[in-house]
């Protein structure tokens, strides 16, 4: 085979290769970013609706735990929950229990999110991520999810709020957390809408 056709015939196959590596590179930046149980949060920080500094690592330093919870206006599976956020917030806001709520959907604007959040009576930090920097830095995949954090800001809680047949698994691990007992139930599978990203 001459020099032509070799470099012919390697021409044809760099796309796949390309391709190839494309999907590996994907696969490793997934694992890199993607945190498990007893990692330390990432350095997350954001400014609420309200104007205020949000500090992910600050904030589990100041608090017993911190629930990070990934919300949507119009998703029925978060809205669904809408009346067991707003108790859950009031019940654990005295035991120095911070939630949080992301809005990471590009489709959600900020002003549809703070008239949800009124509606609801969601008094805590509410955070538009609307360059899905905080759902990539958790892989935060659908609405409603939950990540929560110890006092170390180590993750000992991932996934439903609560599962399909109302067990409480996000309340089950605060109480754990709260009484210094490991989480039995720690990685669940929320279900619910997809995050719409950018």
């Amino acid at each position: 085979m001459n020099k032509r056709k070799t470099e012919d015939v390697m021409l044809r196959h760099r796309p796949a290769e390309i391709l190839i590596a494309g999907a590996f590179m994907f696969s490793l930046s997934a694992c890199v970013t993607a945190i498990e149980i007893g990692q330390i949060a990432p350095d997350s920080r954001a400014t609420a609706l309200d104007g205020a500094s949000f500090d992910l690592r600050d904030a589990a330093r100041t608090h017993k735990a911190v629930a990070v919870l990934f919300l949507s206006t119009v998703c029925p599976y978060s809205k669904f929950f809408a009346e067991e956020y707003r108790t859950a917030f009031g019940d654990y806001r005295t035991r120095s229990v911070l939630f949080v709520g992301v809005f990471s959907n590009r489709t959600e604007t900020s002003a549809e999110i703070a008239t949800y959040a009124r509606k609801h009576g969601f008094d805590i930090p509410i955070i538009k991520d609307g360059d899905d920097r905080i759902a990539d830095q958790l892989s935060a995949r659908r609405t409603p999810e939950a990540f929560l954090f110890d006092r170390e800001g180590r993750l000992r809680y991932h996934g439903r709020v609560e599962s399909k047949y109302r067990s409480p698994d996000l309340r089950n691990a605060i109480e754990s957390l709260l009484h210094g007992v490991p989480v039995k139930l720690a990685d669940t599978k929320a279900f619910g809408c997809a995050i719409v990203r950018k």
